[in-house]
């Protein structure tokens, strides 16, 4: 299956990055490389990293150049992947490229049957399999009830221990069918079982606990008057990104009644987008996966 990926704000993401010939950037999650590619479009130079290792080969066949190079790795791990060196933009687009959704093999779909996975590096031991298979009913109903804000979390864990062993994405899938009564299924049209693929891709690829830690660490790797963005998915990843960076932009701890800063904490990041950017309707009509992005854009301060 061909690796492809519609990239999601793509024009927004090259005007928060304000992309210049010879300027260097950083794509934290390669993907199928189509926000890389517009940023060698446009005169840049690109280091991507990816953890999914079928990224890394279809991204360094299809953007032969040599102003690109692609790493294989986390980008939580960022730092050591590029031995320090300093950027003129990073992105980090949060989401699932199209292929992983789109190849029922990976297993993150609900809409077809396969092995439950759902790892973004398939060399890592931890899957979804593993975790409803061996995680305890308090550990599940945590993860769908943190992650997936899943209403329904313990009716759900305590399905999936009496279905037990479950192997295939449609076993659970019938299993939260089974958890969750009729009338009170999702009335916007999402489908029932959103929700808990959702936790689950999370807890199996350890998205969030390390993110205001990456995020930080992205920041130090800009140069000053650099630009980070960050594309988020869902409220969770949106509210850490929001968080941090206003973290970053404001740091003092002192108390509010101190005429005058004593903690000696300075701010290392300027916010740009007060609110966070969404897709516009001509881009939702190309691609209804944009509908749930939101893009924030910070600036490295000297």
């Amino acid at each position: 299956m061909e690796f492809h990926h519609l990239p999601v704000l793509l024009s927004e993401c090259m005007e928060g990055l304000q992309v210049s010939p010879g300027k260097e950037y950083l794509d934290c999650t390669l993907g199928g490389g189509g926000h890389s590619e517009e940023i060698l479009r446009l005169g840049g130079r690109v280091t991507g990293i990816d953890r999914d290792a079928d990224a890394i080969r279809a991204a360094t066949t299809r953007l032969s150049s040599p102003n690109f190079r692609a790493l294989h790795g986390n980008f939580h791990n960022a730092a050591e992947l590029v031995a320090g060196q300093k950027f003129d933009g990073i992105l980090a687009d949060l989401g699932v490229s199209s292929y992983q959704l789109d190849n029922p093999a990976r297993g993150f779909s609900y809409h077809e049957d396969a092995p439950l996975d759902m790892r973004m590096d398939a060399s890592q031991p931890l899957s979804a399999k593993t975790i409803v298979n061996t995680f305890s009913e308090d550990e599940l109903t945590r993860i769908f009830r943190e992650y997936g804000e899943e209403k329904w979390a313990r009716q759900i864990a305590r399905v999936l221990l009496d279905r037990r062993p479950l192997e295939t994405t449609l076993q659970l899938v019938s299993a939260i069918d089974a958890a969750i009564p009729k009338k009170f299924r999702a009335r916007d049209g999402s489908h029932p079982a959103r929700r808990v693929f959702q936790a689950l891709r999370i807890a199996v690829n350890d998205e969030l606990a390390p993110l205001q830690a990456a995020i930080r660490m992205l920041c130090d790797l800009l140069s000053p008057g650099g630009r980070l963005c960050i594309i988020a998915f869902h409220s969770l990843e949106d509210r850490i990104v929001k968080n941090t960076f206003r973290e970053l932009a404001d740091p003092c701890t002192c108390p509010k009644d101190l005429p005058v800063c004593v903690c000696g904490k300075k701010p290392s990041l300027k916010i740009i987008t007060r609110k966070p950017v969404t897709a516009s309707e001509e881009e939702l009509a190309r691609n209804p996966r944009a509908r749930s992005a939101t893009l924030r854009i910070g600036e490295k301060l000297p």
